[in-house]
């Protein structure tokens, strides 16, 4: 396991080491730009060459650009590194919840962290949004979060539930939560500068347009260099979304197998991945594309079409990772999982070698827990109700056993029971 960590946490600095070099490129370019704009031609010398005159203010800008873009990205990442997690669980609108308001869940995190050996119980979050998913974020196992959407809770049964937590419990004792969290805000910053240089030469150009046309060569000059500039600012996040997207895939597939092995059920997250495949509630509305690769299937997923968008999605094939995991018939340890993806795949293994070597892990029989398939829709009105306690409504139940769900911006102290008539009292919490 230690090995596996290691090859995780190297292949994040060799992806964040090849990201922050696109992030400087694009920081050079403009720079460079700047000064090219800021320095007008020489129209009584037009036939002075561009690189003669105009090299050392380009080269200088170019470092001055390097050097701010480097600041940025410092920032962010100091913002990231202490902050990083509490941002992108606001940016998903998840709302922390207590035992209280879902045990089944808090139960399985909770057998997941003891199955993981995690130094501390993660905290649990609820995302309200009818689209089934979920992610894990964090800095390290010691202060890591878990959070799953309504739609999710709805549509799990236990063993399935047990499967997606321990997908992502693994991401977490895999040190995948922080990469996530650092690349998603330097890619994040490499689309924002690069829409930043394409709209400023824009702008800078209309500007401009008159000195130029009588610059000679000066003005030749200046358009050859917007002209790469352009280039790269629409090349730069594409290279850095596939890098960004290469290394996300192949944390899934180690993330499934490392669900299976928690577990001792590949049947539970494969059917969990199943039920996420054939879904269809609108996209998650919470989502974008930095925070995409967190989730344990794309959010941006359209059922028709799965197979054009896999090449550029975030994710593997959920029908792939489902034929992996429904392979395994003969246990459930890394060895078993990478016998079953070169088996599936017809590729080399996405397991480190030293994971191999592992003891075996044995299958298990499904949980007697475990919701049938008839229950569902009784198990969706009760997140629905979750998911008012979560948004602080008050329950108030009336002696003719109706129920009352009273949302949190009720001004009134009393209510009227809608089929007895009863004049019942709303807890002060309900008016203020």
């Amino acid at each position: 396991m230690w090995e596996l960590i290691r090859a995780n946490k190297r292949n994040s600095i060799v992806l964040m080491v090849l990201m922050a070099a696109v992030l400087l490129l694009l920081g050079y370019l403009i720079g460079s730009i700047v000064a090219a704009m800021m320095r007008p031609p020489d129209i009584g010398r037009g036939f002075e060459r561009f690189e003669v005159r105009e090299g050392p203010s380009v080269v200088y800008g170019g470092i001055w650009g390097m050097g701010i873009a480097g600041g940025v990205w410092v920032i962010l990442t100091a913002v990231s590194l202490s902050r990083g997690d509490e941002i992108l669980l606001a940016a998903s609108r998840a709302k922390r919840v207590t035992h209280d308001v879902h045990p089944q869940l808090f139960n399985v995190v909770e057998e997941m962290k003891i199955a993981a050996a995690l130094p501390a119980m993660p905290k649990v979050y609820i995302i309200d949004d009818p689209a089934p998913n979920a992610f894990a974020t964090g800095r390290n196992p010691q202060r890591a979060s878990v959070a799953v959407t309504a739609g999710l809770l709805g549509r799990m049964n236990r063993d399935e539930l047990q499967g997606v937590v321990a997908h992502e419990i693994s991401h977490i004792i895999h040190r995948d939560i922080l990469y996530v969290t650092l690349a998603g805000v330097m890619l994040g910053t490499i689309v924002i500068l690069s829409q930043l240089l394409v709209r400023g030469m824009f702008y800078g150009s209309l500007g401009s347009r008159r000195r130029y046309s009588g610059g000679g060569g000066g003005g030749q000059g200046r358009a050859i260099l917007m002209l790469i500039a352009i280039v790269a600012a629409i090349l730069a996040p594409i290279m850095a979304q596939l890098l960004y997207f290469a290394l996300s895939r192949r944390r899934e597939y180690l993330a499934d197998a490392g669900a299976a092995r928690l577990t001792r059920y590949p049947e539970g997250l494969a059917s969990a991945l199943e039920k996420l495949a054939n879904d269809r509630n609108p996209q998650l509305a919470a989502a974008n594309k930095a925070t995409a690769p967190m989730y344990i299937v794309n959010p941006f997923k359209k059922a028709a079409g799965m197979k054009l968008s896999d090449l550029t999605s975030t994710h593997p094939p959920i029908s792939e990772r489902v034929k992996i995991l429904r392979n395994m018939s003969h246990g459930a340890s890394f060895k078993d999982y990478s016998d079953s993806y070169t088996a599936v795949t017809r590729g080399k293994t996405v397991v480190p070698a030293s994971a191999l070597t592992e003891e075996k892990v044995g299958l298990r029989q499904a949980s007697a827990e475990a919701v049938k398939e008839e229950k569902i829709q009784k198990q969706m009105r009760q997140v629905g109700d979750i998911m008012r306690r979560v948004n602080q409504f008050i329950f108030l139940t009336c002696v003719c056993g109706i129920k009352l769900k009273i949302p949190p911006n009720f001004k009134h102290s009393q209510v009227t029971c809608p089929r007895c008539k009863r004049t019942l009292d709303v807890p002060r919490k309900a008016s203020a």
